[in-house]
């Protein structure tokens, strides 16, 4: 559903059914009145865990009284009156969900956790009683049956076509036997995600490292050290050192400490989040996830999950995914394995003689890498200050598409660390509000992403504005010193704006079509493409300073980072295609799991022939991605996106670096589209022919 106005006349009838007691909850509840803030962003210095409750109810009431006159209309179905009608439709509903669900994501609590416990069934309900209302779906399918005499335009063709197939995928043809089934599966789905994703959140903010003895620290440096105390300080251990699951804690420690002990302490913690036998386990969540998504799956009329969800993918179906990840894991695997040789060769060089474990690998790779081309991480952290990297990302949108980012300070953000700006054309006009996130917290689910809270539509000829934000889970500022990025956490920053220019720079008609909805496969394209520039030298040198000195990162530490270029691609590529194989083959399956996680997992990567040395990026009990956030069957989508997004940089390294006419090519035929076209069309559209992958066996080192 979209954010646009509701239809007049469904106005008018709700209006007159508001009670006086309503009227004063309205006037208390800021969902329930209109925005009055600057650019229309949330109020979030009013909105209290309080209001999100009656604020869904009277959403979910005005939402089924709009659905049911549409449904209602005795006259002939058409377009404006079905399909615009539907578009138009649950606006409250749809600003009160994006608002909740953006903070239970990134400042989440015991209340607002029971709540979405609470409301994930009565929204399945919800959805189920729109996609099954037999009524409705003959009108959309009437205009269906037509659609080629009625004169749409390609928009208003592709509109249709997404509403039409909502509702049989959602399983408007089925009896009413299996309608009753299906609700039922929506239901246990719902509440079983759910589930899923809380439980990694508890299991992440349950463990801590505490480390009482400076000795017990070495290899990390001072402001690994610093951030570790200061972690201890705010949990009550003042005078310790504590370390968390969080990525930006967990990940320095397994590459620097020297303790290996302590590594392997900390690594077991991380790799068995939630599945630790207790109240937070999900291996039985999960299976049951699996077995579900095959019975739905089955009851639609497909054969696995897989082929469900590629169905409207770019991929098509789960033969060419396939395809794509036997074609890399053979490379990638000789590579990891000539890789795994060299650890184990450092490890006995320094006078040890254990097997090498998954928590020796990032520790003896740096050492490795710090002799192989005299690159360590520590010497290149002081050139990426989180301030200078953002805006690094900025002055590269701002040569290729001319927009700027002002900074804005009176604009309610809903936690203090926020940020916001505001986005403008090259002639001054608004194009969207920007709100970044960046450091972590117990609240805030791991990982980063890009979310809306609003998304771009138009309403006669008026281009509505997009609001869009960043949410990432990088080191914080230690002391005096700013916030310093990984050369890795640069990356992810250029990423998650990657996908934020998706959102604001779109430019359809329709909220439904706008921005980021498109295939998972595609999706991930706009985002990894602004990789390359945050890699790229001549780039480096502009916004890689000194967070002390104001210096350019010096040529001989890019000329490093160049030579180190493909170094441990080999296991990064495992890893990455290690969860893409395992999330295939829990949703390729034809019969349900009977098995446990753990021995479904270990058979996955057995028959894959991944070594010992490592372990799939996400295992099973905490992958996210697959079991509570939208990408099951479609984890592959970031190496598929890869593909495009290698080449789409080599038609810029073609031309130039910033070469206008691929700019704004680009703009015109990604950013701006949306969902308007087949990705394939698309991407055909702004590069003249289809992907050639060699660009990303190049990039990889896997040629």
């Amino acid at each position: 559903m979209n954010n646009k106005q509701i239809l007049p006349v469904l106005m008018i009838s709700t209006a007159f059914i508001v009670s006086c007691d309503e009227t004063k909850q309205a006037i208390q509840n800021p969902f329930l009145t209109t925005y009055d803030t600057p650019f229309g962003v949330p109020p979030f210095d009013q909105i209290k865990d309080e209001h999100f409750k009656p604020a869904y109810e009277e959403a979910l009431r005005q939402h089924t009284a709009e659905v049911d006159s549409i449904a209602g209309i005795t006259e002939d179905p058409t377009f404006e009156n079905t399909i615009l009608a539907l578009e138009n439709a649950g606006s409250l509903l749809t600003r009160v969900s994006y608002v909740f669900s953006n903070l239970n994501s990134s400042t989440t609590n015991p209340a607002i956790q029971a709540l979405d416990k609470e409301l994930a069934p009565k929204l399945a309900a919800h959805r189920d009683n729109i996609s099954l209302n037999a009524q409705l779906f003959s009108r959309v399918n009437r205009i269906w049956d037509k659609r080629e005499s009625l004169g749409l335009s390609s928009e208003q063709l592709m509109l249709l076509e997404r509403s039409y197939k909502s509702f049989v995928r959602n399983g408007a043809n089925l009896s009413d036997a299996d309608q009753a089934i299906l609700r039922d599966i929506n239901a246990q789905l719902a509440a079983l995600t759910t589930q899923f994703g809380q439980n990694v959140l508890t299991e992440t903010n349950a463990f801590e490292l505490i480390v009482t003895s400076d000795d017990s620290l070495a290899g990390l440096s001072d402001d690994l050290k610093a951030a570790a105390a200061e972690t201890a300080k705010a949990k009550g251990h003042d005078g310790k050192w504590v370390f968390t699951l969080s990525n930006s804690s967990v990940m320095p420690f397994l590459q620097y400490a020297a303790n290996r002990e302590l590594r392997k302490q900390l690594w077991d913690a991380y790799r068995s989040r939630a599945g630790n036998g207790n109240a937070q386990d999900n291996s039985e969540v999960l299976v049951e996830i699996a077995n579900l998504r095959l019975q739905k799956a089955n009851l639609l009329g497909y054969p696995t999950h897989a082929h469900y969800v590629l169905e409207e993918a770019m991929a098509e179906n789960p033969a060419n995914v396939k395809k794509l990840l036997d074609n890399l894991w053979k490379p990638a695997i000789a590579k990891a394995k000539a890789e795994a040789y060299d650890i184990q060769k450092e490890i006995e060089a320094s006078g040890k003689n254990f097997q090498a474990a998954p928590y020796d690998w990032r520790y003896y790779s740096e050492k490795i890498r710090q002799k192989r081309f005299s690159l360590s991480e520590e010497e290149l952290k002081p050139y990426f200050s989180l301030a200078g990297v953002r805006q690094g990302a900025f002055d590269v949108a701002n040569k290729l598409y001319g927009i700027t980012f002002k900074k804005l300070d009176s604009i309610p953000t809903y936690h203090p660390e926020v940020e916001v700006y505001e986005v403008l054309e090259a002639d001054g006009s608004h194009i969207g509000i920007f709100y970044v996130d960046y450091f972590p917290r117990e609240s805030k689910r791991p990982g980063a992403w890009m979310s809306s809270f609003r998304r771009q539509y138009t309403e006669n000829g008026d281009r509505k504005a997009p609001v869009i934000v960043n949410v990432c889970n990088f080191t914080k500022p230690v002391g005096d010193q700013p916030a310093l990025l990984t050369f890795d956490e640069a990356n992810t920053l250029f990423h998650e704006f990657g996908h934020a220019l998706h959102g604001l720079l779109s430019n359809v008609t329709y909220s439904s079509l706008s921005g980021t909805s498109v295939s998972r496969d595609f999706v991930e394209l706009p985002s990894q493409v602004m990789e390359n520039w945050a890699e790229d030298p001549t780039v480096l040198k502009a916004y890689a300073k000194h967070y002390q000195t104001g210096a350019a990162i010096p040529d001989e530490l890019i000329a490093k980072l160049e030579s180190a270029g493909t170094f441990g691609q080999g296991f990064a590529t495992v890893e990455y295609l290690a969860s893409s194989i395992l999330d295939f083959d829990y949703h390729t399956i034809t019969s349900p799991i009977t098995v446990s996680a753990q021995e479904f997992e270990k058979t996955s990567m057995a028959k894959a022939g991944l070594i010992d040395e490592i372990i799939p990026r996400h295992s099973s009990t905490y992958f996210q991605h697959i079991f509570s956030g939208g990408y099951s069957a479609g984890y592959y989508s970031y190496i598929w996106a890869e593909v495009l997004d290698a080449d789409a940089f080599a038609a810029f390294k073609e031309t130039s670096l910033y070469d206008q006419a691929t700019a704004s090519a680009f703009r015109k035929n990604v950013l701006e589209k949306g969902g308007t076209v087949k990705p394939a069309e698309l991407y055909r559209k702004f590069r003249g022919a289809d992907p050639n992958p060699i660009y990303l066996m190049k990039k990889r080192g896997l040629d």
